[in-house]
């Protein structure tokens, strides 16, 4: 569709993110309609979207010719043909889960309330009540974990399901997918500590999440990620930051923990305040004088009081 939008000079790329959501559709469909007019289309967006109709409008005229037109309805009607095939997959996936999911699970009553309000569906988010299936079939709620998405848990339910009981350790979890560095060690040194190569489903989408909370300020893991980060760089922390996120995943599923996001919390203040007494000691050791004190915090943009 972007590419028939093009050749008629229509900028609708331009003007909303995601032609394929809700407004994009909307003014599509209003054009092969036969509305042409810049300002009705601009006033069919969403009224959360940040640009002005005004804005809007400008990216909106073109020229209709009729092969063009042709080809975005075509265009149209082949996203529709593969959203509606996409459903119907998203039926048969819940049906398979439906069926692994334990009798006694599906009539034991949730112990807490799920945290599907905390997340936001998307349009790639599968078309049935996924936080309830995996609530009932982990007996835990994976989706507390923010920065946890819909694909990881339908990945961990598809892909691994309860085998993860045969985990004897959080470690030999995280090991198995590769996620924990092989060391090699010679006359008590490590020489080596290459992260093992091979492909894991699980393993890639505990890499997106990681990625995501990289992105983010305020989440609890954050912290462990720009530390790792700054030490290594980010694919480093990128791999760590998921292990992590696998451990934390284990001891939820087996042990039948919710998340303890205080506790991870704490955890990320402990290291720094040890991070901050490191730092005191060698300041301490270096037995600095007042003007290289001074002189140290300048340099990095700091005030001494």
């Amino acid at each position: 569709m972007q590419k028939a939008l093009r050749l008629m000079n229509v900028r609708l790329d331009v003007a909303i993110r995601d032609i394929t959501g809700k407004s994009g559709l909307a003014i599509i469909e209003a054009i092969l309609r036969g509305n042409r007019d810049p300002y009705y289309l601009a006033s069919l967006v969403d009224v959360r979207m940040k640009k002005s109709q005004e804005e809007i409008a400008q990216s909106l005229h073109g020229s209709w010719r009729q092969e063009l037109l042709f080809e975005l309805q075509a265009s149209l009607d082949f996203y529709k043909h593969y959203q509606n095939a996409l459903l119907a997959c998203d039926q048969v996936i819940e049906q398979a889960l439906r069926r692994s999911v334990p009798v006694e699970s599906v009539s034991k009553p949730a112990e807490k309330k799920l945290s599907k309000h905390e997340k936001k569906p998307s349009k790639h988010t599968p078309a049935f009540d996924l936080s309830n299936l995996a609530n009932q079939y982990f007996q835990t709620d994976l989706f507390a974990i923010s920065g946890i998405s819909y694909n990881t848990v339908l990945c961990l339910l598809t892909t691994l399901g309860k085998d993860i009981h045969k985990f004897s350790s959080a470690k030999s979890f995280a090991s198995w997918l590769r996620l924990v560095p092989n060391n090699k060690i010679s006359g008590g040194r490590i020489i080596s500590h290459r992260t093992p190569s091979g492909k894991s489903y699980i393993a890639s989408a505990l890499r997106q999440a990681a990625n995501s909370i990289g992105n983010q300020t305020n989440h609890e893991l954050t912290p462990f990620f720009k530390r790792i980060a700054y030490k290594k760089g980010r694919v480093a922390a990128i791999t760590a930051t998921a292990r992590k996120l696998a451990v934390i995943i284990w001891n939820m599923i087996t042990k039948g923990e919710p998340y303890k996001k205080t506790q991870v919390k704490a955890n990320s203040q402990r290291t720094k305040e040890a991070g901050l007494r490191q730092v005191q000691r060698r300041i301490e050791a270096l037995d600095l004088s007042p003007d290289e004190l001074m002189r140290l915090l300048s340099r990095y943009s700091l005030s001494p009081t």
